[in-house]
């Protein structure tokens, strides 16, 4: 039974509806979510916000030891992100009608009950019900008629607009929003492989992906790097671990087409490591006895020691044996390194769209569309905002953002690609900017205010002098889309967010392939 402690910062609404969620359809089938969600609320009834911390849930609900290491076992985030949807799930329908409700916010752990609108009485919902019954029998030979034309028409036009785009040359677009949608492009679905090369167990990364232990490989030596901080990744345990000599790795694969992500981290030579630099490390990659890559210097093409490196294949195929055979060989200097294989479902279209949220976990948006936590960045901050954005239908996509002086070094296959930019202003007002330090330099470009910065991809800028402010308003979203765009020589979309005055953001980044 609880004790009279825990009943001291629980209203009794509160405890109901907790119990409520626990008893229904979607949490008594998912008893380890309904433990997690009953523990965070009871230790906030308890008055024991502050003691809900992601070290002490791995202890307390997921029976890790006192060794629990945060950094390389990410339980408690992915299953957070969970409890997060399943909670909306359960929103979305069963307790709809609730007056109450628990959220969990996105970087915190700690629930907050949330007041809603009352719903209607049970006669007048049952009266609705009745009444909505009644007009859909009259109407429903008239409804269906309209409906099956509605459909005919726009069967018509998404014929007609797909035939228009494909046929549609790709240009950049100017400093100006651009009004011409882009199709919603969704991932693949499949069998999906991630090894760690050179791990000794499994590791569960920011996104929630499984990567298992080294596996399938012949030859080489597993290695480890004491380096803490790796650029351009949240996940730093999977650049740690890395396979280094001549090896090769035989995956069994069923036939199809496959996306190959090969990671790389150069963490043993540079200036505070090993000493040596660009040179010192040279290899070359077959897949199925072709080449894959050739002379590749991880620490040039990262542009950097201590850097994630990622390199990615279209239109990968098992051999006839119904394996992927990968050859690692050490051109000059160093050994070959590798850090991690992933092997996703291909897409017909060249290569798997990537949708980049500012934030630690990822998330589904309203139109189904899964988003991955933050990657591929340099430099800058992550913010959130308790401000709800508006003219939206998904404020939650905007809750968050990176801000500073910093860059995404986005790797793609040759090709040309649509970059879709989504800002909001959450944080400055007109005429107050006294959450940001002194104003760079060069000072303002804009009479009205407000944050101005420039975008660059791979050195050329894409948007200048721009000012959320100015041309969304205060917490409104505001897109932009760029057409066109190609990877440099190391195969990148490097973009750059420079401040003017005071400093750059951004809250998620899209990269679509474009068609031909």
């Amino acid at each position: 039974m609880p004790s009279t402690a825990l009943e001291t910062f629980a209203t009794p609404a509160e405890r109901a509806e907790l119990e409520a969620v626990l008893r229904s359809a979607r949490f008594s089938r998912s008893p380890a979510l309904a433990h997690l969600l009953s523990y965070l609320c009871e230790k906030k009834f308890a008055g024991e916000s502050s003691q809900i911390k992601e070290y002490s849930v791995g202890l307390e609900v997921f029976g890790r030891s006192e060794s629990f290491d945060q950094e390389t076992d990410s339980i408690v985030r992915v299953q957070a992100n969970r409890l997060r949807r399943r909670l909306a799930e359960y929103y979305g329908g069963e307790g709809a009608g609730n007056s109450l409700r628990i959220t969990i916010p996105v970087g915190q752990y700690v629930p907050v009950f949330e007041e809603q609108a009352v719903p209607a009485s049970s006669a007048e919902a049952e009266y609705l019900r009745q009444a909505s019954s009644v007009r859909a029998s009259t109407g429903r030979l008239r409804i269906g008629l309209l409906a099956a034309a509605v459909i005919l028409a726009a069967t018509v036009v998404v014929w007609a607009f797909f035939a228009w785009y494909r046929r549609t040359p790709v240009t950049s677009s100017s400093n100006h929003p651009q009004t011409e949608s882009v199709p919603s492009v969704g991932l693949p679905v499949g069998d999906e492989v991630r090894i760690g090369a050179g791990a000794s167990r499994s590791y569960v990364d920011h996104a929630g992906k499984l990567w298992s232990a080294d596996t399938h490989f012949s030859g080489g030596t597993a290695t480890r790097s004491q380096i803490k901080f790796i650029w351009r990744t949240q996940d730093p345990a999977l650049y740690r671990s890395s396979r280094e000599g001549d090896f090769s790795y035989n995956i069994p694969l069923k036939p199809g087409k496959y996306e190959l992500h090969l990671h790389f981290a150069e963490t043993f030579y540079g200036p505070e490591d090993m000493g040596g630099g660009e040179g010192s490390r040279i290899i070359s990659v077959t897949a199925n006895g072709q080449p894959l890559l050739t002379d590749l210097d991880v620490l040039a093409d990262a542009g950097g020691g201590r850097t994630a490196d990622v390199k990615v294949f279209t239109n990968i195929s098992p051999a006839a044996d119904g394996q992927l055979h990968l050859r690692f060989f050490s051109v000059k200097g160093g050994a070959a390194m590798l850090s991690a294989i992933e092997i996703l479902p291909g897409s017909g279209d060249g290569m798997r769209p990537v949708r980049i949220l500012t934030r630690e976990v990822p998330y589904y948006s309203n139109d189904s569309q899964w988003w991955s936590p933050d990657v591929y960045f340099k430099g800058g901050q992550l913010a959130s905002s308790d401000e709800s954005a508006v003219g939206t239908d998904d404020p939650e996509l905007y809750e968050t953002e990176r801000w500073g002086h910093f860059s995404y070094s986005i790797p793609a296959t040759p090709g040309r690609y649509t970059v879709i930019l989504h800002f909001i202003e959450l944080r400055l007002r007109r005429a107050d900017h006294s959450d940001y330090a002194a104003p760079a330099p060069n000072g303002p470009r804009s009479a009205a205010g407000g944050r101005v910065f420039d975008v660059f991809c791979n050195g050329r800028a894409i948007l200048q002098d721009l000012n959320i402010l100015e041309e969304a308003g205060e917490n409104r979203p505001l897109t932009r889309k760029i057409t066109g765009l190609e990877p440099n020589a190391q195969g990148k979309l490097v973009l750059e967010f420079v401040p003017v005055h005071y400093y750059a953001t951004v809250t998620a980044i899209e990269v679509l392939p474009q068609w031909h």
